[in-house]
């Protein structure tokens, strides 16, 4: 102790007679370095568990309205940089993705925020996706160029959601994006694009990847509530205590893309 206080040049411990009191000084230095060798056991940690290809795959899910390049170019990139690594990838609504992170079953989601975010998580967020409506061009309202939630009442909203979130996918529509509208479902986009064109209903969309163009036979128009674009936000969300070098570097990988 004396060694390192004359290094320092201050004092870190207040000596009386038997008996020492930490310093300011002390206290700072002693929490500061706790946090360090924490991050020195992680890495050395880590390093062993790649060195020996003990983690070898990466489970990663996407919300199933996303329809952008990003993130199959990242896997194609990070496959080709770590190709020991196994991936497999599945899509889902907001509540499966969740429930994927909580079990374990996913290590990474890329997902819309709904919830506050949590400190057991890392939340990269990736993009403020603005919103739009797609819509039949024989509909009256496809010649807007821009159509407020309440524009939309009369007409059935077509939600992309499996039978088993079928409610709460209509709440989320209804109480938090302002959809006053009846829902109708379909099993993917692709359904859903389908079901716009025959004239059963309009379909909310983000831009939080590229999306696809239309045929001339759909519009899409830019979406608002209270005349203020609605958006919402899209991240990377994984566990903190099941972090690991294979996912910080594929989360990095695909941040690159959205940014």
């Amino acid at each position: 102790m004396n060694s390192l206080e004359a290094e320092l040049g201050v004092k870190l411990i207040e000596r009386k007679n038997r008996s020492f009191q930490i310093t300011a000084a002390g206290e700072y230095f002693y929490r500061k370095s706790r946090i360090i060798l924490s991050e020195i056991d992680a890495v050395k940690t880590e390093t062993v568990r790649i060195g020996s290809n003990k983690e070898s795959s990466l489970r990663i899910g996407y919300i199933n309205l996303y329809t952008g390049s990003e993130l199959s170019e990242t896997i194609a990139e990070f496959s080709d940089i770590y190709p020991e690594v196994d991936i497999s990838v599945q899509s889902g609504t907001h509540e499966e993705l969740y429930a994927g992170l909580v079990s374990g079953s996913l290590d990474l989601a890329l997902n819309d925020q709904r919830r506050a975010f949590s400190d057991d998580y890392v939340n990269m967020e990736l993009k403020n996706a603005q919103c739009f409506v797609e819509l039949s061009g024989r509909s009256g309202l496809s010649a807007n160029n821009r159509l407020q939630t309440t524009d939309l009442s009369g007409m059935s909203c077509i939600i992309v959601s499996s039978k088993a979130q079928r409610e709460t996918e209509s709440e989320y529509y209804r109480s938090v994006l302002g959809f006053s509208s009846d829902f109708i479902f379909a099993e993917t986009q692709e359904e859903a694009r389908l079901m716009v064109i025959g004239g059963r209903g309009f379909l909310p969309v983000e831009a939080v990847g590229s999306l696809p163009e239309l045929s001339g036979s759909l519009k899409r128009i830019p979406l608002y509530r209270k005349d203020r674009r609605l958006t919402r936000k899209y991240c990377l969300f994984w566990q903190k205590e099941r972090t690991g070098y294979y996912i910080e570097e594929f989360a990095e990988m695909l941040h690159k893309r959205f940014s």
